[in-house]
């Protein structure tokens, strides 16, 4: 079966139509000799009457006084198949809005793949002889991608304080939690041991089988060589747990090593979370302690 496209009096294309429909819309005076047309798999339109398969047709209809006039857009619009909007230009504005929202990781994938296909519904529209629309929305996406683009460092010096603080959150609580379980780690040894603690010198050591993983020993914010990123106060060395102050420092971050205990002169110069060093205390809870506040901590059990 024949197909054929039409140039209506607006001068959009419209089609493709079958050959049957062509006749009966001359037979309704919707198409007239000058009507403007081309067969499937031509490039060039012509007149109606150039093609002899509608000779008969249009004779028919001369043959009875009237005269089409040519075909109006109204009447082609409903009887033809309208231009059909890209789906691949509204993804492309889409992605390009979504990017502009998000401004987050998702701008990554979705800028680009917004950008692409823009670029790529552009040119599908430019060769479909009027049969999509929607240049104006690839437009659009092309335009909200490459904004969102060109905005990304301006997100990402927004996100960066942010994601700062939160890593610096995560890498303090990892190590209140390492804290905590030394604390308990020592509270073990000292109940298998007639409720005295480790000595100073070995406590690292002595409790080690206490403690689940090696790791624990060192903070994540830690990244020297030191086997242990803490001490042991060494004025509770040896000293039985129920004779110590429950506010008594305990274990504190200092400097990299194994089995260092001593007091507040091991104490951390430059503090690993953001002016804040994490202490455990005699009665096993765990504080952040401010730099400011360090000098009033108990030593002395």
């Amino acid at each position: 079966m024949a197909m054929y496209t039409i140039i209506g009096a607006d001068q959009k294309q419209y089609g493709s139509i079958t050959d049957e429909s062509v006749r009966r819309w001359i037979a309704e005076a919707r198409l007239s000799a000058q009507s403007l047309m081309k067969a499937e798999g031509e490039t060039e339109f012509r007149p109606l009457e150039t093609f002899p398969e509608f000779a008969e047709a249009l004779a028919a209809k001369a043959a009875v006084g009237l005269t089409p006039p040519p075909l109006p857009a109204t009447a082609i619009a409903t009887g033809a198949t309208p231009a059909k909007t890209s789906g691949v230009a509204v993804a492309s504005l889409v992605l390009g809005i979504l990017s502009i929202i998000t401004c987050g990781v998702t701008l990554l994938i979705s800028a680009p793949l917004g950008l692409v296909l823009g670029l790529v519904a552009m040119n599908k529209i430019g060769k479909s002889q009027g049969q999509l629309g929607g240049r104006g929305l690839a437009l659009a996406g092309l335009i909200t991608s490459c904004t969102a683009l060109l905005l990304l460092p301006v997100f990402v010096a927004m996100l960066l304080p942010a994601l700062m603080q939160a890593k610096q959150k995560a890498l303090s609580l990892h190590c209140m939690t390492n804290v905590k379980e030394l604390s308990l780690a020592m509270r073990l040894y000292a109940g298998d041991n007639q409720n005295h603690y480790p000595a100073g010198t070995n406590w690292c050591t002595a409790i080690q089988s206490e403690v689940g993983a090696t790791n624990v020993f060192h903070c994540p914010a830690d990244f020297s060589d030191g086997r242990c990123s803490y001490a042991f106060n060494v004025q509770l060395a040896g000293t039985e747990t129920g004779k110590a102050d429950p506010n008594t420092v305990m274990i504190f971050e200092t400097d990299g090593g194994w089995n260092v205990s001593g007091g507040r002169e091991l104490l951390l110069a430059k503090p690993r979370h953001r002016q804040m060093v994490v202490v455990g205390f005699a009665d096993g809870h765990v504080e952040q302690v401010s730099e400011s506040r360090l000098s009033q901590l108990r030593w002395n059990p």
